[in-house]
């Protein structure tokens, strides 16, 4: 039987939080997950505005006290003075990993030459792995899962979460074929 995963959604939007318009990026980020993980999943979803101070404390709860083994944010990566969600990640981070950021704006790239003006990052806080996603549906599904020439990060996550000593999380490989070397790798459940 599949461990269960915690995870930590947060979609970081002055209007949405305060009502202006309906957020898109939890629903996309939910749908995404629950289609391609195999685990059950306790969903920590919290929809918050573009305030540095504010993001890093959601993160550092998620992490700290409801024992998330994956945070994922969307909104506010962005250049623009209230895109503060990078910053904030990287106040709460004990070490980066830079990987995630590249291969998110690598797949980026192939839609629109601004791309290279988002600020994502991925960072390891205690046993949780916290990445900054962007902020539309189409491009929270691209970004996780992949392109048929661009592998999307999601591929990565799972043996990242076992090498933080987190749960072993296994997924639907026709959406998201979870790499681990031979020697990590588990039977299938099925």
């Amino acid at each position: 039987m599949l461990e269960p995963v915690r995870i930590g959604l947060v979609s970081c939007s002055d209007r949405a939080s305060s009502g202006v318009y309906e957020d898109q990026g939890l629903p996309a980020l939910r749908d995404w997950l629950t289609q391609t993980l195999k685990n059950p999943i306790a969903f920590e979803q919290r929809l918050i505005p573009d305030e540095r101070a504010i993001i890093a404390a959601t993160l550092r709860e998620l992490v700290d006290a409801a024992s998330c083994h994956l945070v994922l944010t969307t909104g506010g990566t962005g250049p623009a003075p209230r895109d503060v969600t990078p910053d904030a990640t990287l106040d709460v981070a004990e070490r980066e990993m830079p990987g995630f950021g590249e291969q998110m704006r690598q797949i980026s790239l192939r839609f629109v030459p601004t791309a290279i003006l988002s600020r994502q990052v991925g960072v390891i806080r205690g046993g949780a792995l916290i990445l900054n996603l962007p902020g539309q549906p189409k491009a929270i599904a691209e970004t996780l899962g992949g392109l048929p020439d661009c592998p999307g990060i999601f591929a990565a996550v799972p043996y990242c979460v076992d090498l933080l000593g987190g749960p072993y999380i296994e997924t639907d490989p026709d959406r998201c074929k979870a790499f681990r070397p031979k020697s990590a790798q588990r039977p299938p459940t099925g």
